[in-house]
């Protein structure tokens, strides 16, 4: 299917030809639904501390940072805000002058003067218009003032990259959310010696933007906090790009070569296998909110990161237990009760093995990355949500799972999904190193047989593209994982623009 010059292309891109064969016989035989044993809730797969074990738990953090933990804030920051503004650029681009009544457009004009980029909007419409915002919005002229935040020419917020975009007002000015990602990782993710590690994965062509901003503000910030911050940026690795096909499931050429399209944030668990850290929090660029409602975030950051910091003291404690050889059938049991508890793994094909067999089989899945997810009540936002589901080697374990990777034909699978009663807001924290102290190669825990296939375009051609498995979905499909429900405070994201006017982001 592919030709001497594919191959060659391929060989040049530092890719390698059987994994481009591989993508492309997917394209024909789709990718597998995902066995489900049941959606995940309280006492089954969601644990809900009582206060007194958040508590311990906060304890347990700030004393594993005080002993100089080895902690960094991983932010996928690579989006662009376009899709923020989907409603604006149809109004824009549209017959109307005036948008209908009751519409996001109406709502954000309304209510223009909440936004923390009023000041530079008005900037922008003198410069553009000789005209303040005001003067635009008594005259009418509805259409230049939306065109002044997301056109080229004016503010240019539908190209920018969201983690950019001003987000919250402050006395002494605004701030975005690589500024908010930055406070509230000085409040959550200080060590002992006052170190705050963190990395943003961005796009290519918006690197050099990130670059200053950071540049602007991060000195400033650690002296107001008394922190040190170390701040890295890393870009979605070339080499896990993902060929695309024609219609007919063979290779798409565009100027006279393959063409091939990022993989998806699944690509990203490669950036994550490059951090330096032992413990690694997890959160979306736009999910911050004001210094005066982060309470709520702060405590349930340190509630997360010291249960799983419990969770490893106890892993750890099997592991050494396991490896002087001091178990007997009594402990191998208590064992298989923690994973089955902790971790909601359960495997038939354990049953009648002997003890030396369990013995292996329970080190070979405590010793494995770890990673506790926060979990909020299902209130009707989008979102992936969390499940016991069943993996290759039969176990059951628990997953995060997005809509495309459940049968919808499987009417038991519909009612299980209709009955979930939480969802997946982003909000992890990982521990990825082995009690030797070395990184797991975290690209071997990837389920290959998950991702999804949709149908694109390029210039006017129709084409079928892949995903990677999620990040947080098929990249991290064999870890161990625990979920613990979070307060819906701490899920504060922002998908359009009109979200910035809710009162979490007015502070």
């Amino acid at each position: 299917m592919l030709s001497q010059e594919d191959l060659a292309y391929i060989e040049e891109r530092g890719m390698d030809a059987a994994q481009v064969e591989a993508q492309l016989k997917r394209f024909e035989t789709g990718f597998p639904y995902l066995k489900i044993k049941d959606a995940a809730r309280q006492g089954q797969g969601i644990t809900v501390l009582t206060p007194q074990e958040e508590d311990e738990a906060i304890a347990r953090w700030k004393q594993f940072l005080a002993d100089g933990g080895d902690v960094c804030k991983f932010v996928p920051a690579s989006g662009a805000a376009s899709r923020m503004f989907k409603a604006l650029f149809s109004f824009v681009d549209g017959d109307a002058d005036v948008p209908a009544e009751g519409s996001d457009v109406a709502a954000l004009i309304e209510n223009i003067d909440k936004l923390a980029f009023i000041a530079d909007l008005d900037e922008t419409t003198r410069r553009l218009y000789g005209k303040s915002v005001a003067d635009l919005k008594q005259e009418g002229r509805f259409k230049e003032l939306i065109a002044a935040i997301i056109k080229p020419d004016g503010m240019n917020y539908g190209g920018l990259p969201k983690g950019l975009l001003k987000f919250h007002s402050y006395p002494a000015g605004s701030r975005t959310p690589v500024e908010e990602q930055l406070a509230e990782g000085a409040q959550t993710a200080a060590n002992g010696n006052g170190d705050v590690k963190m990395h943003f994965t961005v796009s290519a062509n918006h690197r050099q933007l990130f670059e200053k901003k950071i540049a602007e503000v991060a000195d400033k910030m650690a002296a107001e906090r008394g922190v040190q911050y170390h701040v890295s940026l890393s870009e979605q690795k070339p080499q896990t790009d993902t060929v695309a096909a024609n219609p007919d499931n063979t290779p798409f050429h565009e100027d006279g070569h393959l063409l091939f399209r990022p993989g998806g944030h699944g690509a990203l668990i490669e950036n994550l296998n490059d951090i330096d850290a032992t413990v690694v929090f997890i959160k979306n660029i736009d999910n911050v909110v004001p210094d005066s409602l982060r309470d709520a975030t702060v405590r349930y950051k340190q509630v997360i990161g010291g249960y799983l910091i419990r969770l490893h003291d106890q892993v750890e404690a099997y592991l050494n237990q396991l490896g002087t050889g001091d178990y007997n059938r009594g402990t191998l049991q208590e064992m298989l009760h923690f994973l089955h508890t902790a971790f909601s793994i359960s495997d038939r094909s354990i049953d009648g093995m002997n003890d030396t067999d369990v013995a292996m089989y329970v080190h070979e899945k405590l010793n494995r990355p770890l990673r506790v997810c926060g979990m909020v009540k299902n209130e009707g936002e989008p979102g992936g949500g969390p499940f016991v589901a069943f993996n290759r080697d039969g176990s059951a374990s628990l997953q995060i799972l997005e809509s495309t990777q459940i049968d919808p034909s499987n009417e038991a699978y519909k009612e299980m999904v209709a009955s979930a009663t939480h969802f997946n807001p982003v909000d992890l924290v990982c521990y990825v190193k082995d009690r030797s102290g070395n990184k797991y190669n975290l690209t071997r825990y990837v389920d290959p047989d998950t991702g999804f296939i949709s149908s694109k375009s390029s210039h006017g051609k129709e084409l079928r593209a892949m995903e990677l498995p999620g990040l947080w979905n098929g990249a991290m499909s064999d870890w161990n994982t625990a979920f613990v429900e979070v307060p819906i405070a701490t899920f504060n994201p922002v998908k359009t623009v009109n979200d910035l006017l809710r009162p979490t982001h007015q502070g």
